[in-house]
C-alpha cells in the first residue's frame, strides 16, 4: 500500500475551506500563473464545483486517490478536502505549483502528500482511483496510467474532458479496450467526464 496521509482531525467545514483557498489562490495568482485569468471571477464554478461534480464517480469503499498533473490542485485537492476519509496524492513537477498546493494543505487543514515528481518516475503501487484534470490526451493519460491499471483493473480513471473528447475516445480505441461511462458536465455544455476501468492495451 502506498503511504498514508495524516488521519485527518475534526477541523473546518469543506465551506470554510474552499473560502481559504479562495484567498490563497487570488493571492498567490498574482505571483504564478496558477489558473488562467478569464476563470477568476468565476472560481467557484470553473474549479470548485467542477471538481466537486467527480465525487458521485468515486468508489465510497475507496481508500487512495492520485491525480495527476495536480497543478493548482484541480481536482484532487479539491476531493480531499470534500473525502478526508482518503489518502489523497498530488503529482506536480512545478516546484512553486507545488509550493501553493502544499501551503493550502497546511492552510486549510487537509492532509495530503505532494510529490514534486513526474507521474512517470513513481514507484508507487496501483491506488483505487486516478484522476487528471488538462494534463494530457486520453492515449497519454492511458499510457502514463498503464503499470496501475495493469496492476489492478478495477482502479477507476476518472477524466474530465472538453470539447475534443470524441475525437480523444476515438484516438483511445486505436490502442486500447476499456469499459467507459460518459457523464455530462456540470459545469460546461462541452465538457464529459470519462469513467474508465478494466483497460487493456491491443496487440499489435
Amino acid at each position: 500500500m502506498p503511504p498514508e496521509a495524516p488521519s485527518p482531525v475534526s477541523g473546518p467545514s469543506l465551506e470554510a475551506r474552499l473560502d481559504v483557498y479562495d484567498l490563497l489562490l487570488h493571492k498567490w495568482q498574482a505571483k504564478i500563473n496558477l489558473v488562467s485569468p478569464s476563470t477568476l471571477p468565476d472560481l467557484r464554478v470553473r474549479h470548485f464545483e467542477d471538481s466537486l461534480q467527480l465525487l458521485p464517480f468515486i468508489p465510497a469503499e475507496a481508500h487512495t486517490l492520485y491525480d495527476l498533473g495536480s497543478g493548482a490542485g484541480f481536482p484532487g485537492l479539491v476531493l480531499a478536502m470534500a473525502r478526508p476519509d482518503l489518502s489523497v496524492h498530488l503529482f506536480e513537477v512545478d516546484q512553486r505549483k507545488s509550493a501553493f498546493l502544499q501551503t493550502v494543505s497546511r492552510e486549510t487543514q487537509t492532509p495530503v502528500s505532494v510529490h514534486v515528481a513526474r507521474v512517470e518516475s513513481s514507484i508507487l503501487p496501483a491506488p483505487d482511483v486516478v484522476t487528471a484534470r488538462a494534463l494530457a490526451a486520453l492515449p497519454e493519460l492511458l499510457s502514463l496510467t498503464e503499470r496501475w491499471w495493469s496492476a489492478r483493473p478495477d482502479c477507476a480513471l476518472i477524466f474530465p474532458k472538453g470539447a475534443s473528447v470524441d475525437d480523444e475516445i476515438f484516438a483511445a480505441w486505436q490502442g486500447y479496450d476499456f469499459e467507459m461511462e460518459v457523464h455530462e458536465s456540470r459545469t460546461s455544455r462541452e465538457a464529459r467526464i470519462l469513467v474508465l476501468k478494466n483497460v487493456k492495451k491491443k496487440e499489435g
